[in-house]
């Protein structure tokens, strides 16, 4: 999680000062309690876990070139050394009659430059200043640039055959010759779910072939394989899976034919055996797609007598009502509101979730991912965020609305968190929106 995702924290909140830069300050959970160093994983690394990212590789701006991923944590503990540029020791103690020597020589030699500087100056340029600078283009050392990624069409002179249903995977035959080169995304089968916008949270399946070769690509249909989970339009992942579903809706099943520019670039990706020259073949499913401010929808079955009541206001922060004079639950309490007909969520995997965070003793709300526009994700059982939330969501299915009361002991502790006062109960209503590999 770059993340640039909110974390739950809210106002007065380390998800609101000036640790912010820090995620696990602004997680739920709140900073490690014993001393540590902070990390700040950049998108493109946590892309190489899924495999569509090649090591060391920078996400791509649009039209092909790359960006700058820098971390927002910066420091240096390496020191100036006191040498010269040459190696040498700075301030020598005597220079001698070699010096003296190399001195006159170089005096002349600047004399010289300043002759033909002055003259080329007078003859031609307006701006002393700019004549003495040195072209930058000829100095400056080569950079290397991505290949651009070609448009995409819909067609193409060859394209694979595919055969086989939505949610299972395809079966893919290559054609005898070789690709053109395009960058092809055709609707096989168009669903009749949300629209896929730039910066949706979207899961697809995918079935892949290497045109070249004709060997299969990992799958997530495979036995250990997993719907890939990202935002689309954020150059996360590799263009073919990227960019291709954007205005696609969720229920289609796509057939992509990506050349190297679309793919990996010029280097391939050596640990899935595909050269720098070869074209991949997608069969894309897209499971489901969910704009940053969705939330869940469905039957709701009211709580418990004993449970702070629940009010549903759409897309603003759940109103909270606390139970008069309740006690703190010594143990993690659980229901849900709206029972999703999604898979289970699983240990390990990435999950996608609005949330709404309240104190148990008077309803007060100290969080919310509805204020500020922006779904929050996060892996299960990972640590990153309270025992609560990992012990809470695991299990619960993908479009489920749970509410959760957490005690002290799995929330914040005795050492509170921002406007959560140590040793509190919280209660979260959490929309659980996607779940799969991220």
């Amino acid at each position: 999680m770059t993340e640039k995702t909110p974390s739950p924290g809210g106002a007065g909140t380390a998800a609101n000062d000036s640790s912010a830069g820090d995620p696990v300050a602004s997680r739920p959970g709140g900073p490690a309690g014993a001393e540590r160093e902070s990390i700040v994983v950049p998108p493109a690394i946590l892309a190489q876990q899924a495999g569509w990212a090649q090591p060391g590789d920078e996400p791509r701006a649009s039209g092909g070139t790359k960006t700058d991923d820098a971390p927002q944590i910066f420091a240096s503990n390496v020191r100036k050394s006191d040498s010269s540029e040459a190696g040498y020791d700075e301030n020598p103690p005597g220079v001698g009659k070699l010096g003296v020597i190399l001195g006159t020589v170089l005096a002349v030699l600047l004399v010289g430059s300043g002759i033909t500087l002055y003259m080329v100056n007078k003859d031609g340029s307006k701006d002393s200043a700019s004549a003495a600078k040195p072209d930058a283009a000829k100095t400056a050392p080569p950079t290397p640039s991505a290949e651009p990624v070609p448009p995409i069409k819909d067609s193409a002179k060859v394209l694979p055959t595919v055969t086989g249903e939505f949610g299972k995977k395809a079966e893919i035959q290559v054609p005898g010759e070789a690709s053109d080169g395009s960058f092809v995304v055709k609707v096989l089968t168009e669903g009749t779910g949300a629209k896929v916008d730039k910066n949706s949270w979207t899961s697809v399946d995918y079935t892949a072939k290497d045109w070249n070769t004709g060997k299969d690509i990992p799958s997530s249909y495979d036995a250990s394989g997993k719907p890939q989970i990202f935002q689309a339009g954020t150059d996360a992942l590799i263009p073919a899976l990227d960019q291709a579903v954007i205005g696609k809706k969720a229920g289609s099943r796509l057939l992509v034919v990506a050349p190297p520019a679309a793919a990996f670039g010029s280097q391939g990706k050596a640990d899935m055996s595909i050269g720098a020259k070869d074209d991949l073949i997608f069969v894309i499913d897209i499971r489901n797609a969910n704009a940053p401010d969705a939330v869940v929808s469905g039957t709701v079955t009211p709580p418990p007598a004993d449970f702070p009541q629940v009010k549903d206001n759409g897309k603003k922060p759940a109103e909270i009502t606390p139970v008069p004079g309740a006690a703190d639950p010594t143990e993690l309490k659980s229901h849900v509101l709206i029972k999703g007909t999604g898979p289970k969520v699983e240990k390990g995997e990435k999950v996608v979730v609005q949330y709404t965070g309240a104190l148990f003793k008077d309803g007060k709300v100290f969080d919310s991912s509805l204020s500020k526009g922006q779904a929050f994700t996060f892996p299960v059982g990972g640590g990153q965020v309270i025992q609560g939330w990992d012990q809470g969501l695991e299990g619960q299915t993908v479009g489920s609305r749970v509410e959760l009361v957490i005690p002290a002991s799995l929330g914040y502790g005795d050492k509170g968190q921002g406007d959560i006062p140590a040793n509190s109960t919280l209660v979260f209503v959490v929309d659980i929106l996607d779940a799969g590999q991220g």
